[in-house]
């Protein structure tokens, strides 16, 4: 049997494999991706165990350690009221990742909705809907984010509804361009044909063919919720004092650069990892979801 006839066969053999399969292979492939995929469950296993491995109340003072640098006693020194840092970075966490997975479900619980409907009812209807999403993308999306912010005031959950309706623009957006590439393809006129109802038509037909998109945007979409949430805290909109969170910290952190900077060192550094290890993944998820890739 000849080389060329052994190609043939891994090729065959890769085109019989089930899409998600194919999509994991090329994936693991990746090792920027799965750099950023450890990282990121890294610390949503800080996130979950933050009662257990966190070595102080992230919120008791300590007037006899204020500023102390790292030691072995604080490992990454101590704030201006002698809170540990290391405490706060971990319980942190909790904040970021939450504010970033609940913005972007309740985007995607939103923005997706509008965006089948609109793009599968076409006609004057989709096109009022897109000059609404139209305009709110208009708008910065930090900007929007602070103004509803302080409009519903300075809380967790109101930071976390801002930023979830200021995300959901992008989902209805995107979910509207898929369904329209995919809403005249063969299979769809066949499931017409047949007799399918049109809801039927939408979630077992339609929606199934454009969720890769949506799971590369939500994986980015979740960095930019966790800047965004870092910010609104750093304002003053989003977790409140004493309560851990990476942006007050920075806050705080501002004020005393020359004489303490590991306070503003480790929750920036946090902050850049997960970012940065949520966009590593979004890229190569968007790679193995793309089927002209390999």
């Amino acid at each position: 049997m000849t080389a060329q006839t052994f190609d043939h066969l891994s090729t065959e053999e890769a085109l019989g494999e089930p899409p998600w399969q194919r999509a994991l292979r090329r994936l693991v492939k990746r090792r920027a991706a799965m750099t950023g995929l450890a990282i990121v469950v890294f610390f949503i296993l800080i996130a979950v165990t933050a009662p257990f491995i966190s070595p102080y109340d992230p919120i008791a003072t300590s007037w006899a350690a204020v500023r102390k640098p790292p030691s072995a006693a604080h490992l990454f020194g101590t704030d201006d009221i002698g809170r540990d840092v290391l405490a706060r970075i971990i319980w942190g966490s909790r904040a970021s990742l939450l504010a970033g997975l609940v913005s972007v479900m309740l985007a995607l619980a939103v923005g997706v909705p509008i965006g089948l409907f609109s793009g599968y009812a076409g006609g004057a209807l989709d096109g009022t809907i897109m000059r609404l999403i139209d305009a709110m993308l208009a708008i910065p999306f930090l900007i929007l984010a602070i103004a509803l912010a302080a409009f519903l005031g300075p809380s967790l959950t109101n930071a976390m509804i801002a930023i979830g309706v200021t995300q959901m623009p992008v989902f209805a957006r995107l979910t509207r361009a898929q369904v329209l590439s995919v809403k005249h393809e063969d299979y769809i006129e066949a499931a017409r044909a047949v007799g399918n109802p049109q809801y039927r038509i939408v979630l077992r037909h339609i929606f199934p063919n454009i969720v890769p998109p949506l799971l590369v945007q939500a994986t980015l979409a979740t960095a930019m919720a966790i800047i965004a949430e870092a910010s609104l805290s750093f304002l003053g909109l989003g977790q409140q004092p004493p309560s851990p969170s990476w942006g007050s910290m920075l806050n705080t952190a501002k004020n005393f650069m020359a004489q303490a900077p590991w306070m503003a060192i480790w929750p920036g550094l946090a902050i850049f990892s997960l970012v940065l290890s949520l966009n590593l993944f979004g890229d190569g998820l968007r790679d193995a979801l793309d089927p002209r890739r390999e």
